[in-house]
């Protein structure tokens, strides 16, 4: 049975921890009381000892960092242990990282992204409707068309694309670059003993892969020297 990683993220405020009622053991308690029962573990944990009206939380980008590293979901305590603010929550969600919270276990995966910017915002959701039902429309059309055929896409569409491409790869290898630094220190320098400590430490390929190549890993080390 493989096993599901998870990174956890905890927040206390730096005035008095326990005065929200919920201080960073109980925040512990949630969410491994969310991950109760099948097997899982936590690969990552991260504490963050700020304001919650506070938006720039390092501890929270190297926790999303990590998420999308491992490409685990990020689990949180209680949604305020984020933040109260609707732009930030909103940015959150665009993060490229699967958010759970232990207080509300349905949500999760399409359907809690959805009901997550109903919470947020009616103005978000109207825009994320928006988007679904054009990407519904596109991909009936596609299904009566048989595909693409018959569709020539635009050179600015195209573009656009390559470019989307282009930028989740230099994020990939950002989210990676701790992690080559740390095994370069640790004397593994070569690309094929790159590729088998990802391989064993299981951190997926840009594709999801579960086993890296001497090639990926020129590849994502050109792209994070640059």
């Amino acid at each position: 049975m493989s096993v599901k990683k998870f990174v956890a993220y905890y927040r206390v405020s730096t005035r008095k921890q326990g005065a929200s009622g919920l201080g960073l053991e109980a925040q512990r308690a949630a969410v491994e009381g969310y991950l109760n029962g099948g097997s899982w573990k936590i690969v990552a944990e991260f504490t963050e000892i700020e304001s919650g009206r506070r938006s720039d939380r390092p501890a929270l980008e190297e926790a999303l960092a990590a998420a999308r590293l491992h490409r685990a979901p990020l689990v949180v305590a209680k949604v305020d242990r984020l933040t109260r603010s609707v732009a930030f929550l909103s940015k959150l969600l665009e993060a490229g990282v699967d958010v759970r919270f232990s207080d509300l276990p349905s949500i999760e995966g399409p359907t809690g992204r959805f009901m997550l910017q109903q919470m947020a915002s009616v103005a978000e959701l109207e825009a994320g409707l928006i988007s679904s039902r054009t990407k519904a429309a596109l991909a009936a059309s596609k299904k009566r068309l048989g595909g693409h055929r018959g569709i020539k896409l635009s050179r600015q569409s195209q573009e656009a694309g390559r470019a989307a491409q282009t930028q989740r790869a230099e994020q990939r290898a950002r989210d990676l670059a701790p992690t080559l630094a740390q095994l370069n220190a640790d004397g593994i320098t070569s690309a094929s003993a790159v590729a088998r400590a990802l391989t064993e430490r299981g951190i997926p390929t840009a594709r999801g892969r579960t086993k890296w190549t001497a090639l990926q890993v020129l590849r994502v080390t050109s792209r994070a020297a640059a």
